[in-house]
């Protein structure tokens, strides 16, 4: 058992079938799973993250294993991630950076098969619905463009004051239509994080 009050889970897969009149084959998808959570933290100055920081390595992996089930892929499929918290009103953006930064990454890259890359982040504050753009990029090679993406998100009843909505995002392909240049996802090595 976690130590994360988690008091909704919310997935959502996109397949993007037709970009500017142009069928896509097979279509683009992304998903993005959002835990909504009790801030342990709210309403207070409190030196040691430490309690959040447990929590986001909790939901990297959760978040990461949801996105991959929804997607029905294997997690070597998996293509490019990120991930983005938006604290309530009473909560601090240092809140959110806790969640993501120092352990959230780990089990997300384990969810998602090796993940070179750093994990593109987005913190805000925000009330009810406000939406949250969850950044996306590839999981092995941050030089390839096509995979340069988001998703946003929003959830009708949170955050509220107390509460922080956690994101992760994961996809099987790059935008549709890439034409950029760049870095093709076929001749991504992964080995730097970089190419």
């Amino acid at each position: 058992m976690g130590t994360a009050k988690i008091r909704k889970i919310v997935t959502t897969v996109e397949d993007t079938k037709i970009e500017m009149g142009r069928e896509i084959s097979p279509p683009t998808r992304r998903a993005v799973a959002v835990a909504v959570i009790e801030n342990p933290l709210a309403g207070r100055y409190v030196e040691d993250l430490e309690p959040l920081m447990v929590i986001g390595e909790e939901l990297g992996a959760l978040l990461g294993q949801r996105c991959i089930d929804a997607l029905g892929i294997k997690p070597s499929e998996a293509q490019s991630y990120g991930k983005a918290a938006m604290v309530g009103e009473d909560g601090e953006l240092e809140h959110a950076a806790a969640i993501l930064h120092p352990r959230l990454g780990k089990p997300l890259r384990a969810a998602v098969e090796k993940g070179a890359a750093l994990v593109a982040s987005n913190k805000k504050r925000g009330g009810m619905g406000h939406p949250l753009d969850v950044p996306l990029g590839h999981k092995d090679a941050a030089y390839v463009r096509s995979h340069f993406d988001g998703m946003e998100v929003s959830i009708n009843d949170a955050p509220r004051a107390r509460e922080i909505l956690v994101a992760v995002a994961v996809t099987d392909s790059g935008r549709p239509l890439p034409r950029v240049g760049g870095l093709l996802h076929e001749d991504a090595t992964g080995k730097d994080g970089l190419r």
